[in-house]
Protein backbone atom coordinates (compact mmCIF):
# COMPACT_ATOMS: atom_id res chain seq x y z
CA UNK A 1 0.00 0.00 0.00
CA UNK A 2 1.44 3.33 -1.00
CA UNK A 3 0.47 6.46 1.32
CA UNK A 4 1.75 9.68 1.03
CA UNK A 5 1.65 11.71 3.89
CA UNK A 6 1.10 15.75 2.97
CA UNK A 7 1.03 19.30 4.26
CA UNK A 8 1.35 22.63 2.42
CA UNK A 9 1.82 26.25 3.46
CA UNK A 10 -0.16 29.01 1.98
CA UNK A 11 -0.39 32.99 1.99
CA UNK A 12 -3.49 32.88 3.91
CA UNK A 13 -6.40 30.72 4.95
CA UNK A 14 -9.25 31.03 1.89
CA UNK A 15 -8.85 29.78 -1.67
CA UNK A 16 -11.45 31.52 -2.37
CA UNK A 17 -10.15 35.15 -1.76
CA UNK A 18 -7.26 34.28 -3.87
CA UNK A 19 -5.09 32.93 -1.57
CA UNK A 20 -2.40 30.07 -3.07
CA UNK A 21 -0.34 27.39 -1.94
CA UNK A 22 3.20 28.24 -1.52
CA UNK A 23 5.06 25.42 -0.19
CA UNK A 24 4.07 21.37 -0.25
CA UNK A 25 6.11 18.62 1.55
CA UNK A 26 5.44 14.48 0.78
CA UNK A 27 6.44 11.88 2.71
CA UNK A 28 6.21 8.27 1.08
CA UNK A 29 4.96 5.11 3.25
CA UNK A 30 4.62 1.71 1.44
CA UNK A 31 3.47 -0.96 3.91
CA UNK A 32 4.14 1.20 6.77
CA UNK A 33 7.47 1.98 6.08
CA UNK A 34 8.80 5.22 5.59
CA UNK A 35 10.53 5.41 2.07
CA UNK A 36 12.62 8.11 2.32
CA UNK A 37 11.77 9.22 -0.90
CA UNK A 38 10.55 12.51 -0.76
CA UNK A 39 8.94 15.78 -2.91
CA UNK A 40 9.37 19.01 -1.62
CA UNK A 41 8.67 22.92 -3.64
CA UNK A 42 8.51 25.94 -2.57
CA UNK A 43 5.98 27.65 -5.02
CA UNK A 44 6.06 31.74 -6.29
CA UNK A 45 1.75 32.57 -5.41
CA UNK A 46 2.26 35.71 -7.63
CA UNK A 47 0.20 37.62 -5.07
CA UNK A 48 1.50 38.97 -1.49
CA UNK A 49 1.25 37.07 1.65
CA UNK A 50 -0.74 37.69 4.47
CA UNK A 51 1.05 38.56 7.79
CA UNK A 52 -0.38 36.61 9.77
CA UNK A 53 0.55 33.61 7.64
CA UNK A 54 3.74 35.04 7.73
CA UNK A 55 4.00 34.48 11.45
CA UNK A 56 2.99 30.91 11.47
CA UNK A 57 5.39 29.69 8.74
CA UNK A 58 7.73 32.60 8.31
CA UNK A 59 8.34 32.40 4.66
CA UNK A 60 8.11 35.91 2.90
CA UNK A 61 7.06 36.78 -0.01
CA UNK A 62 10.74 38.01 -0.74
CA UNK A 63 11.91 34.16 -0.42
CA UNK A 64 9.55 33.43 -2.90
CA UNK A 65 10.42 35.45 -5.71
CA UNK A 66 12.65 33.56 -7.70
CA UNK A 67 10.18 30.40 -7.41
CA UNK A 68 8.80 28.51 -9.73
CA UNK A 69 4.82 28.30 -10.09
CA UNK A 70 2.25 26.16 -9.76
CA UNK A 71 2.00 25.79 -13.24
CA UNK A 72 5.50 25.03 -13.53
CA UNK A 73 5.55 21.78 -11.15
CA UNK A 74 1.95 20.50 -10.98
CA UNK A 75 3.09 17.39 -13.58
CA UNK A 76 5.92 16.53 -10.93
CA UNK A 77 3.77 17.00 -8.24
CA UNK A 78 0.72 15.13 -9.31
CA UNK A 79 2.85 12.52 -10.68
CA UNK A 80 4.49 11.81 -7.31
CA UNK A 81 0.73 11.44 -4.99
CA UNK A 82 -1.35 9.49 -8.62
CA UNK A 83 -3.08 6.74 -7.32
CA UNK A 84 -1.78 6.87 -3.42
CA UNK A 85 -3.44 7.40 -0.26
CA UNK A 86 -3.36 11.00 0.74
CA UNK A 87 -2.34 11.06 4.81
CA UNK A 88 -3.61 14.70 5.40
CA UNK A 89 -4.48 16.66 9.15
CA UNK A 90 -7.03 18.22 8.35
CA UNK A 91 -7.89 17.24 4.61
CA UNK A 92 -10.33 19.53 3.60
CA UNK A 93 -8.07 22.46 4.06
CA UNK A 94 -4.88 21.48 1.88
CA UNK A 95 -7.13 19.49 -0.61
CA UNK A 96 -9.26 22.71 -1.07
CA UNK A 97 -5.98 24.41 -2.04
CA UNK A 98 -4.43 21.98 -4.57
CA UNK A 99 -7.87 21.92 -6.18
CA UNK A 100 -8.07 24.93 -5.79
CA UNK A 101 -4.72 25.83 -7.56
CA UNK A 102 -5.26 23.05 -10.46
CA UNK A 103 -9.01 24.80 -11.01
CA UNK A 104 -6.89 28.05 -12.42
CA UNK A 105 -4.59 25.69 -14.59
CA UNK A 106 -8.19 24.31 -15.76
CA UNK A 107 -7.45 20.58 -14.74
CA UNK A 108 -10.26 19.55 -13.41
CA UNK A 109 -9.74 16.17 -13.90
CA UNK A 110 -7.12 15.75 -11.57
CA UNK A 111 -8.32 17.27 -8.12
CA UNK A 112 -7.50 15.38 -5.73
CA UNK A 113 -10.83 12.95 -5.48
CA UNK A 114 -10.27 12.14 -8.73
CA UNK A 115 -6.39 10.80 -8.59
CA UNK A 116 -5.98 9.72 -5.28
CA UNK A 117 -7.98 8.54 -1.64
CA UNK A 118 -7.91 10.87 1.19
CA UNK A 119 -7.43 9.83 5.07
CA UNK A 120 -7.66 12.73 7.44
CA UNK A 121 -5.77 12.14 10.58
CA UNK A 122 -7.70 14.63 12.35
CA UNK A 123 -10.86 12.79 11.76
CA UNK A 124 -9.34 9.97 12.97
CA UNK A 125 -8.14 11.47 15.75
CA UNK A 126 -11.54 12.72 17.09
CA UNK A 127 -12.55 9.54 16.63
CA UNK A 128 -9.56 7.71 19.16
CA UNK A 129 -9.35 11.01 21.99
CA UNK A 130 -12.98 12.82 21.98
CA UNK A 131 -13.18 15.63 23.72
CA UNK A 132 -9.16 16.04 23.43
CA UNK A 133 -6.87 18.79 21.31
CA UNK A 134 -6.22 17.01 18.29
CA UNK A 135 -3.80 19.31 16.71
CA UNK A 136 -0.35 18.12 15.47
CA UNK A 137 1.33 19.30 18.27
CA UNK A 138 -1.09 17.94 21.03
CA UNK A 139 -0.79 14.58 19.17
CA UNK A 140 2.97 14.35 19.14
CA UNK A 141 2.67 15.14 22.83
CA UNK A 142 0.34 12.17 23.19
CA UNK A 143 2.30 10.03 21.40
CA UNK A 144 5.85 11.07 22.44
CA UNK A 145 6.99 11.91 19.20
CA UNK A 146 9.91 14.72 18.76
CA UNK A 147 8.63 18.19 17.49
CA UNK A 148 11.20 20.28 18.98
CA UNK A 149 12.54 21.20 15.80
CA UNK A 150 8.72 22.91 14.88
CA UNK A 151 9.45 26.63 16.19
CA UNK A 152 7.34 27.36 12.84
CA UNK A 153 4.73 25.43 10.71
CA UNK A 154 6.76 23.90 7.59
CA UNK A 155 5.08 21.93 4.97
CA UNK A 156 7.71 18.85 4.72
CA UNK A 157 8.98 19.02 8.86
CA UNK A 158 5.10 18.77 9.42
CA UNK A 159 4.65 15.87 6.88
CA UNK A 160 7.78 14.29 8.43
CA UNK A 161 5.95 14.58 11.84
CA UNK A 162 2.43 13.60 10.72
CA UNK A 163 4.03 10.33 8.69
CA UNK A 164 5.48 9.25 12.69
CA UNK A 165 2.18 10.19 14.65
CA UNK A 166 0.08 8.48 11.88
CA UNK A 167 2.18 4.99 12.00
CA UNK A 168 2.10 5.76 16.17
CA UNK A 169 -1.69 6.24 16.34
CA UNK A 170 -2.47 3.25 13.74
CA UNK A 171 -0.04 1.18 15.92
CA UNK A 172 2.65 0.26 13.61
CA UNK A 173 6.47 0.16 13.75
CA UNK A 174 7.83 3.47 13.05
CA UNK A 175 11.97 2.64 13.70
CA UNK A 176 13.58 -0.44 14.99
CA UNK A 177 17.30 -0.04 15.87
CA UNK A 178 18.96 -2.76 16.45
CA UNK A 179 21.48 -0.87 19.00
CA UNK A 180 18.16 -0.24 21.44
CA UNK A 181 18.93 4.08 20.55
CA UNK A 182 15.63 5.55 19.42
CA UNK A 183 14.24 2.45 18.65
CA UNK A 184 10.26 2.68 19.75
CA UNK A 185 6.57 1.22 18.77
CA UNK A 186 3.94 3.00 19.75
CA UNK A 187 0.04 1.43 19.79
CA UNK A 188 -3.26 3.33 19.14
CA UNK A 189 -3.72 3.56 23.11
CA UNK A 190 -0.56 5.60 23.33
CA UNK A 191 1.56 3.29 24.93
CA UNK A 192 5.26 3.33 23.89
CA UNK A 193 7.63 0.18 23.78
CA UNK A 194 11.35 0.81 24.02
CA UNK A 195 12.95 -2.21 22.24
CA UNK A 196 16.04 -2.99 24.38
CA UNK A 197 18.18 -6.29 23.05
CA UNK A 198 18.86 -8.49 25.64
CA UNK A 199 22.45 -10.48 25.46
CA UNK A 200 22.60 -13.61 24.48
CA UNK A 201 26.04 -15.31 25.61
CA UNK A 202 27.63 -18.16 24.15
CA UNK A 203 28.62 -21.07 26.39
CA UNK A 204 30.60 -24.09 25.68
CA UNK A 205 30.31 -23.72 22.22
CA UNK A 206 26.32 -23.89 22.33
CA UNK A 207 23.75 -21.12 22.02
CA UNK A 208 22.41 -20.15 25.48
CA UNK A 209 18.43 -19.42 25.16
CA UNK A 210 17.11 -17.05 27.86
CA UNK A 211 13.72 -16.65 27.88
CA UNK A 212 11.53 -14.16 28.31
CA UNK A 213 10.46 -13.54 32.09
CA UNK A 214 7.01 -13.58 33.67
CA UNK A 215 6.92 -9.92 33.44
CA UNK A 216 7.53 -9.50 29.68
CA UNK A 217 5.27 -12.17 29.13
CA UNK A 218 2.23 -10.24 30.69
CA UNK A 219 3.19 -7.47 28.95
CA UNK A 220 2.77 -8.72 26.17
CA UNK A 221 -0.56 -10.11 26.34
CA UNK A 222 -1.26 -6.66 28.17
CA UNK A 223 -0.35 -5.48 24.43
CA UNK A 224 -2.53 -8.01 22.40
CA UNK A 225 -5.20 -7.42 24.48
CA UNK A 226 -5.05 -3.89 23.94
CA UNK A 227 -5.11 -4.44 20.33
CA UNK A 228 -7.43 -6.56 20.20
CA UNK A 229 -9.77 -4.24 21.74
CA UNK A 230 -9.09 -1.35 19.35
CA UNK A 231 -9.60 -3.71 16.27
CA UNK A 232 -13.03 -4.87 17.33
CA UNK A 233 -11.73 -8.06 18.02
CA UNK A 234 -9.04 -8.66 14.74
CA UNK A 235 -5.92 -9.22 16.18
CA UNK A 236 -4.41 -12.33 14.18
CA UNK A 237 -1.77 -13.00 17.24
CA UNK A 238 -4.28 -14.24 19.14
CA UNK A 239 -6.18 -15.77 16.90
CA UNK A 240 -3.15 -18.04 15.90
CA UNK A 241 -1.93 -18.23 20.06
CA UNK A 242 -6.15 -20.06 20.00
CA UNK A 243 -5.37 -22.42 17.23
Amino acid sequence: MRQIVLDTETTGLEPRLGHRIIEIGCVEVIDRRVTGNRYHQYINPEREIDEGAVEVHGITTAFLADKPLFADIAEDFLNFIRGAELVIHNAPFDVGFIDHELNQLNQQQNHVDNICTVLDTLVLARKMHPGQKNNLDALCKRYDIDNSQRDLHGALLDAEILAETYLAMTGGQTMLSLGGQGAHESGLNGDVAVYKPRMVTIESGQLKIIRASEEELTSHDTRLASINDMSDGKCVWLKENEQ
